[in-house]
């Protein structure tokens, strides 16, 4: 793995040389969205009914949809650390919340510092403080729920000198919205709350959705603001791209393999060169952004990133990006804690607790629950006591399978599992395979590199 890195590092200069397909002045500006926490189903262009999200549709008509973006992680680090080295988790380091990516690598600000941007990061680029490291040009408001972050990057723009002989600007701003807690005051009613048919029909459970749909709203209020101001800004061409770290902090979203935790939002405008109202059902991944958007740049990525470019498929000349997905979670330190591996396809995706004697737990059920504006889990325990429904969903929570096989075309909340199916074995078997080649390749061992990494990750917690 080290001689990987260093063959990165010493290509660099060679391989990001631009290229002519940059506009007229050589310089194509980017600008990418980042949400906090927040799931694709929730959003109106990917078929939320009951949130309003007009910025969204609007970025949606003017360019391409993904139907099937997925993240590498359901977590903050893990996801934002591929983001940002177009790395799988095991690969760059990061694979608990909280951890950082190995230093030695090469990452966003050195790629594109390469083709002679920019970099600037305002608001949750990484996890938190940790956008340090990565050493972009700028940074700032990066710390928890700073949500003056927007406004910061409005400002920053504003006063950006724009005068002929700049730099080209790679700016990531990040909301930490619909990131808990979640808004007491709301504009929805509990009536008009779709429940997911994973959760409990409680009062509380539409409470915590109607909080949590003020959350996206204002998500959807500050990409609409930092649209705006880089179309006014840096120009008509400028490639705007927006997207979310994973799903919602709700039960079998966020800290999950299925799909209400991995799957997120992707749209991305390019006027000029993507077809607005355009969508597309290309399974991508997030550490396939890096070097699309360094393609797009007019660079050449470096072969040995675990990501790859889509930008045919931006470009509509290509509706096919990847046929497998691989996911991974470990955990939070001693919170979150339930390791898991996953392999999705167009259709089935199998999922392998690597731990299935543990219980499941996450900030869910531990962190606290309505009193830091989040779900009432105390709430679900109560009916679970009367309710064999609510019993039967509760204890899916806390206890998981060795193994779960999901026919997405059928069962697109993942509720059955067909790892028992006889009918089904060759696809089970096939899917093993897979994931078994994946994480050979990724030097993954299953629970024994879990335990070693979580060895790691509390003497550092202890350190400091």
């Amino acid at each position: 793995m080290r001689m990987i890195c260093r063959l990165i590092i010493v290509a660099l200069p060679l391989i990001l040389q631009p290229s002519a397909s940059l506009g007229a002045e050589g310089r194509l500006d980017i600008v990418v969205f980042l949400a906090d926490d927040l799931s694709l189903v929730d959003c109106s262009p990917f078929g939320g009914e009951d949130i309003r999200t007009p910025n969204m549709e609007r970025l949606a008509a003017e360019g391409i949809t993904f139907t099937r973006a997925f993240v590498s992680s359901p977590s903050c680090a893990p996801s934002r650390a591929s983001l940002l080295t177009g790395l799988d988790p095991m690969r760059n380091g990061a694979m608990l919340n909280h951890s950082r990516p190995r230093p030695e690598l090469q990452t966003w600000p050195d790629f594109f510092r390469a083709l002679g941007y920019e970099t600037v990061a305002i608001g949750k680029t990484a996890h938190y403080a940790q956008v340090t490291d990565y050493g972009f040009d700028y940074t700032s408001h990066y710390r928890y729920h700073e949500d003056d972050c927007v406004a910061a990057a409005l400002s920053w723009l504003e006063d950006r000198n724009t005068e002929p002989g700049r730099r080209p600007l790679c700016l990531i701003v990040g909301t930490n919205w619909p990131h808990v807690p979640w808004p007491v005051e709301t504009p929805y009613s509990l009536g008009e709350m779709t429940i997911p048919p994973v959760h409990l029909d409680l009062p509380a459970t539409r409470q915590a959705r109607a909080r949590y749909a003020a959350a996206v709203s204002r998500a959807d209020r500050d990409l609409g603001l930092i649209y705006d101001s880089a179309s006014r800004h840096l120009g008509p061409e400028t490639l705007f791209l927006f997207t979310s770290d994973h799903g919602a902090q709700f039960p079998f979203g966020k800290w999950n393999l299925y799909d209400y935790g991995v799957r997120t939002p992707l749209i991305v405008a390019w006027p000029g060169r993507v077809e607005p109202g355009s969508r597309t059902e290309a399974m991508v991944g997030w550490i396939d952004l890096l070097p699309t958007l360094l393609d797009a740049a007019g660079g050449s990525p470096p072969a040995d990133l675990s990501g790859r470019s889509f930008l045919e498929v931006l470009l509509g000349t290509r509706d096919e990006h990847r046929d497998h997905i691989f996911l991974t979670h470990s955990g939070d330190g001693t919170m979150n804690r339930y390791p898991m591996r996953s392999v999705r396809t167009g259709r089935w995706k199998y999922i392998r607790n690597l731990d299935p004697d543990s219980e499941h737990h996450t900030h869910i059920d531990q962190g606290g629950g309505d009193r830091i504006g989040n779900l009432d889990w105390e709430a679900w325990e109560q009916a679970a006591k009367v309710d064999p429904a609510a019993e039967a969903i509760v204890g899916r929570y806390h206890r998981r399978p060795p193994e779960e096989l999901y026919d997405l075309e059928a069962d697109p909340w993942e509720q059955r599992n067909l790892a028992e199916e006889t009918a089904l074995a060759g696809i089970l078997d096939s899917l093993r395979a897979d994931l078994d080649a994946w994480m050979a390749d990724q030097g993954d061992e299953g629970l024994a590199t879990e335990r070693s990494i979580q060895s790691v990750g509390a003497r550092g917690r202890a350190a400091r």
